[in-house]
Order: structure tokens, then sequence, then C-alpha cells
């Protein structure tokens, strides 16, 4: 399925694109904030592909609990020794989509949210090449990665990296469903508004202040 070859887009795409049409809100409180993660066969961008996302919002600087998504994608690539850790096999019970459904759903689902990873650069990348699988261009949304954001917070110097597991024991968040796309997206999105209480210093505190770079280190 390849949308560029036929110069045209599909509607999900446009409506997607659609979404962006007015700028950027940099008030926290009145953003959607899309927390996600993808759960992988690897941790090669081009070779490896997408097993499940898991995605929930912020509105408001809180978590809405009814305002979350979850995909399950058809296995064409299978890694057994990734099994371990996320724990879905090729074949099972769960539901699951095509690639290009779970993208559309995908992009349903995000709209212009700004979207919020723990290392997000891999994440990013891994939507972004199915994006390119389908013919289409890379995300359009602005991303905050909570390992940047921790940066900023100079709570500690000592590494560059802190794992997710690192900072939710420092930040006492329980690690509940670890290792599952919408486990670890609740996880983050509890260590996304834990960072922002820590930096929002003043009342002019907005999105361009959690943009700024702090040693930005991988792909955004």
């Amino acid at each position: 399925m390849n949308w560029f070859n036929r110069k045209s887009y599909p509607e999900f795409w446009k409506s997607y694109k659609n979404c962006f049409s007015k700028p950027q809100e940099q008030n926290l409180e009145k953003i959607r904030f899309v927390v996600f993660d993808t759960e992988t066969t690897g941790l090669n961008t081009k070779n490896d592909r997408v097993l499940s996302i898991g995605c929930i919002a912020i509105e408001s600087l809180r978590i809405k609990v009814s305002d979350q998504l979850e995909l399950y994608l058809k296995q064409e690539t299978f890694n057994a020794n990734t099994v371990k850790i996320h724990g879905l096999l090729k074949e099972g019970k769960l539901l699951k989509v095509e690639e290009a459904k779970a993208i559309e759903l995908f992009l349903d689902y995000i709209k212009n949210a700004v979207l919020v990873a723990h290392h997000a650069a891999f994440d990013v990348s891994m939507i972004n090449a199915a994006l390119a699988r389908l013919g289409l261009p890379k995300l359009k949304n602005r991303v905050l990665d909570t390992g940047h954001m921790f940066q900023k917070t100079k709570l500690d110097n000592s590494k560059i990296h802190f794992g997710l597991d690192e900072l939710s024991h420092r930040f006492k968040i329980p690690l509940q469903d670890r290792h599952t796309a919408s486990g670890d997206a609740y996880i983050t999105a509890l260590l996304f508004l834990k960072l922002c209480s820590k930096l929002n210093t003043n009342s002019k505190f907005d999105l361009k202040d959690l943009e700024k770079n702090h040693k930005r280190v991988g792909l955004l």
C-alpha cells in the first residue's frame, strides 16, 4: 500500500494534517498531551516492527484515564528473543490489526496533541518508519522526551541517559505492567507530571520552556 505513488494521500492523513492548521498552544494547562509507548520486535528502527502501541492523554495537567488507546499489530516480523521482555506472541488471543490500520487509528487518536515518551526518539522513529512504509510523511506533532526533561531538572548530572525504571524509582512511581505499551505509557505519564511540577518554577512556564534544549542526545 503506497499512497504516495498515487500522488494523493488517504483521507485519514488529510484529516490528521488538518489538525495542525492553528498555531501550537503554549499554555500547559490548555494542551492535550498524549503519552505513548511502543513495544517492538527489536531496537533496529529500519528492520524491526511495532508490536503494540499504548497511549494515554493528559489534559489540564491531569491524566485522563477515560482517554486511552491500546493497539496490537499483526506480526510479520517475529523475534523470539524479545518475547521474554514484552510477552507478545506471534499468534495468540489478542485482537490484532494490520500495520496500516494501526497507524490510521493512532493518528486519529493523537490528532495535534503534544506527544510525550521516554527516550522518545526511538518510539517516534518506529512510527515514522511505519508511515514511510505506507508512503506517508513523518509525524507532525511536537514531541517531549521525559529523559530530556529530567536532564533539565539538574537533579543528577552523573550521566546523560536514565532509564524509565531508574526515574520511576527516584520519583516513587510503581512499576505496574512494565514492558507493556499501555503500562509504560501510564508510568511515563506519571513521570511527566512529576517532572512538570519540578520544572514549573513560575507562572509563565510554558511549552517552549519544556522544549528548550539541555544537552540533547539522539534523534530529537
